[in-house]
C-alpha cells in the first residue's frame, strides 16, 4: 500500500505566496466577519515586545524566552506563516500563534494547532479574539487543512466559552501525563 505523499513545505509556501489578503476590509465576503472591521496581519520580528507585553498582562509573568523561541520558530522554520497579530491604532493588541501538522501516532490527518492566544485585557470584548480566529480559519481553509485543535486548562472558563463561541467542541480524545520527579 502506498503511503500518501504530502506536500513539502517549499511547495506549500509556492502554492500560497500569492494568496489574497482576506484580512482586506474591502474584500467580497458573503458576510461581514469581525476580520473585515480589525486589522489582521501577519506576524513578524518586530512584534515580539507587543507578544510579550500582552502575554505579561495577561498571565502576570514575563515569558519573553518562551515567545523568542516562538516567534524564531513561526518566521524561521515554518514556511508558512500562519501566526496572525491584530493591531488597533497601529498597536499590536491580540495575536494567534499556530501551526500545521501531517499526523500523529500512526494517523494521517492535516491538522492545525493552536498554540497561544491572546488579547490584551483592554480590549476584551471588541472581537479581537474573534477576528483572529475568524483569519486564521479562512487562511486554514485556502491551505484545505482538515481541523483545528488546541488545548485549554480545564478551568480556564473565559477561554473554553470563546472557544465554544467560534465552534470549537471538545474532541474525543484525553490527555494524559506523568510527572517525573
Amino acid at each position: 500500500m502506498n503511503k500518501p505523499s504530502h506536500p513539502t513545505t517549499q511547495q506549500l509556501v509556492n502554492q500560497f505566496s500569492q494568496d489574497p489578503n482576506y484580512g482586506d476590509p474591502n474584500g467580497d465576503d458573503f458576510e461581514a466577519l469581525s476580520r473585515d472591521e480589525i486589522l489582521v496581519r501577519s506576524l513578524d520580528a518586530a512584534d515580539l515586545a507587543a507578544l510579550v507585553r500582552i502575554d505579561t498582562k495577561v498571565t502576570g509573568r514575563d515569558r519573553t524566552a518562551y515567545y523568542r523561541r516562538k516567534v524564531d520558530e513561526v518566521l524561521q522554520q515554518s514556511g508558512i506563516r500562519l501566526s496572525l497579530v491584530a493591531e488597533e491604532d497601529g498597536l499590536v493588541v491580540g495575536f494567534i500563534m499556530a501551526r500545521v501538522d501531517y499526523g500523529e501516532f500512526g494517523q494521517t490527518a492535516t491538522t492545525a494547532v493552536i498554540d497561544t492566544l491572546g488579547v490584551h485585557p483592554s480590549f476584551h470584548g471588541r472581537q479581537i479574539g474573534a477576528a483572529l480566529v475568524s483569519q486564521l480559519l479562512a487562511n486554514l481553509a485556502s491551505l484545505r487543512v482538515e481541523t483545528v485543535r488546541t488545548m485549554v486548562y480545564w478551568d480556564n472558563f473565559g477561554l473554553l466559552r470563546f472557544l465554544q463561541r467560534c465552534g470549537f467542541r471538545p474532541a474525543q480524545r484525553l490527555a494524559f501525563s506523568l510527572p517525573l520527579a
